[in-house]
């Protein structure tokens, strides 16, 4: 077949894929352009799995577990685990999945189980796929809602600082856009079931500690929570004493661990993850219930798994140090540190989520920063730049286009696609460039066993050839916009602002919101929002409203201009505010 098509590939854009999971399997197969100069090997039309990531599905057969007397996890139905906890009067919900609609056949399951109320839901950590499908569980009996107190403040980061990148590239490495049958699984769960058409459910955590642990007695049930963390700040684990139960949240699963998530994470000190691991060795536990994959049961065996897990990740750590100090970059290290024999064949330190060279790049990165220690790094060229000057050593570009298409032939595919990269950024629509580096782009996902790579991989192929669009998500209902708080509505403003419309603007805004007793104050100061939560002395413009219109309006779900008729209080003119808020309108960006 010609480059252009793909081999054969799909072609449905995204509401297409939607559609494929209603109505059961259709595929659409685009016939080869007959009259091509240039022709390559044809693919099956679902690329190839490495047999080892594909048996690893078996960890997520979905079921409910019960490992111990009143306690049972509920593995497969989406990313993460859902656990109960059964109480004497009530049950405790640990972790509640990552959306309404995984929520549900959980719920469903766990009242099979137990017809008692929910008293408790105590979430683990901050990410999605533990947190948004809480609503489902409380139902009416207003549980307390247990965190640490880190907790609101992650929440408020990837809802409203972040939301729009991480969405993005948490839909890549998660494959929630392939087609069905290219999505082996998520290597820590059978898959992410979130997009933006599922429901956000979150309920605010208003139980939280700050200590090192919290003991508390819920339902009859004695437990523990203490803070340990590792794969994210907030992270606690929780013990129950009398039952010898650790749920040691995501710093253990079946899966070298993710000590750097591609889908964009803050550096994660994976001394603090050693550490919290040794404190749950300590505990001796016999029954370990992680957030992602399934049980281990066992003094001895859980001892073991432990000890080896943490002592991976200071391999990987203190071998990074090692060669850092002697002067090595990250992309020499990377071809160094490779886990002992006795570590990397043990079937939880497989690289089916995290990898060891992801690892090596966050630790230095999180030691060191960005620079590398060669100085040619300091200021490279621009890549529009690297490109034309690549073209120009190639002797233009046709001959820069056959070496990427040599590359293909050859299955030499990473030098492909960055090949492909500089014709692309030289030419955006030079389509061969584009096909060139989606079919390298294909062909390195079936090599890799962690689903992460994998599936970033098939994506990406799918998005450079305009199959498929990764739009942010937006806000779906009025319920998910209230639960935002103001602060995170005005963080979003501060990072949302203009440079160039604001460049020569000073102006101040003070924002009233009677129904909470908030006032915020906004000032637009040559390209910088400075967000305050107080109002200020003598603004230039003022606004009064209710703050579930204004969450309304911020997140698209009001009308702006009919709201500022009809439900904001103004002072200091209509346009200026009307102009004060275009400051913040998307950008379009080159």
């Amino acid at each position: 077949m010609c480059d252009n098509d793909l081999n054969g590939r799909n072609t449905l854009k995204r509401k297409d894929i939607i559609g494929w999971r209603k109505i059961a399997f259709m595929t659409v197969f685009i016939a080869a352009v007959a009259a091509c100069e240039k022709t390559v090997p044809t693919k099956p039309l679902e690329p190839a799995v490495k047999p080892d990531l594909a048996a690893h599905s078996a960890e997520f057969n979905q079921e409910v577990v019960e490992v111990t007397d009143g306690v049972y996890v509920a593995i497969g139905f989406g990313l993460a685990n859902a656990i109960l906890l059964e109480g004497s009067d009530g049950v405790i919900i640990v972790d509640t999945m990552e959306s309404n609609e995984a929520a549900i056949p959980v719920k469903a399951a766990f009242d099979r189980i137990s017809s008692k109320p929910v008293k408790a839901i105590i979430y683990t950590h901050y990410h999605p796929d533990h947190t948004f499908g809480a609503e489902i569980f409380a139902e009416n009996n207003r549980p307390e809602i247990y965190a640490h107190k880190l907790t609101n403040y992650f929440l408020n980061r990837i809802v409203n600082v972040t939301r729009e990148t991480t969405y993005r590239r948490a839909m890549r490495q998660f494959g929630t856009y392939l087609p069905p049958g290219e999505l082996v699984n998520a290597g820590i769960g059978l898959r992410l079931a979130f997009d933006e058409t599922n429901t956000i459910g979150i309920l605010r955590p208003v139980k939280t500690f700050a200590d090192e642990s919290l003991k508390l007695e819920i339902a009859g049930l004695k437990l523990e929570l203490l803070h340990a963390p590792g794969e994210t700040d907030d992270q606690i684990f929780i013990w129950l004493p009398e039952k010898k139960v650790l749920l040691p949240a995501d710093n253990y699963y079946k899966s070298f661990p993710n000590l750097y998530a591609i889908r964009g994470t803050a550096y994660r000190d994976v001394t603090n993850w050693i550490n919290s691991i040794d404190k749950m060795r300590v505990l001796k536990p016999e029954y370990l219930i992680p957030g992602h994959t399934r049980p281990v049961v066992g003094a001895e065996k859980i001892y073991e798994t432990l000890t080896n897990y943490r002592d991976a990740i200071q391999f990987v750590h203190d071998q990074t140090i090692r060669y850092m100090n002697a002067g090595f970059t990250p992309d020499e290290i990377v071809g160094r540190v490779k886990l002992p024999d006795h570590l990397a064949r043990l079937p939880y330190l497989q690289e089916y989520y995290g990898t060891v060279e992801w690892s090596v790049r966050a630790i230095f990165n999180g030691y060191l920063g960005w620079f590398s220690g060669n100085a040619t790094d300091l200021y490279p060229l621009s890549p529009q730049e690297r490109a034309k000057r690549m073209v120009g050593l190639a002797g233009g570009e046709e001959f820069l286009l056959e070496r990427t298409r040599q590359a293909v032939k050859s299955k030499d595919y990473q030098w492909a696609l960055e090949l492909a990269d500089h014709l692309i950024r030289n030419s955006p629509n030079l389509s061969q460039a584009s096909n060139l580096k989606a079919q390298a782009l294909m062909a390195l996902g079936e090599q890799q066993t962690a689903s992460t790579a994998r599936n970033y991989y098939l994506t990406q192929a799918l998005e450079v050839l305009d199959k498929i669009e990764i739009e942010p998500r937006s806000v779906k209902s009025k319920r998910e916009a209230h639960r935002i708080p103001l602060y995170g509505i005005f963080q979003s403003m501060a990072v949302g602002l203009n440079p160039l419309k604001s460049a020569d603007v000073d102006m101040v805004a003070g924002f009233r919101f009677p129904d909470t007793g908030e006032a915020y104050t906004v000032h637009v100061r040559r390209s910088v929002a400075e967000i305050q939560p107080r109002l200020p002395q003598n603004p230039d413009i003022s606004v009064t409203v209710n703050s579930l219109v204004w969450k309304e309006v911020a997140t698209g779900l009001r009308n702006p201009t009919v709201a500022l008729f009809k439900d904001m209080k103004k002072e200091g003119g209509f346009l200026k505010l009307v102009k004060f808020l275009a400051l913040f309108k998307p950008d379009t960006f080159e």
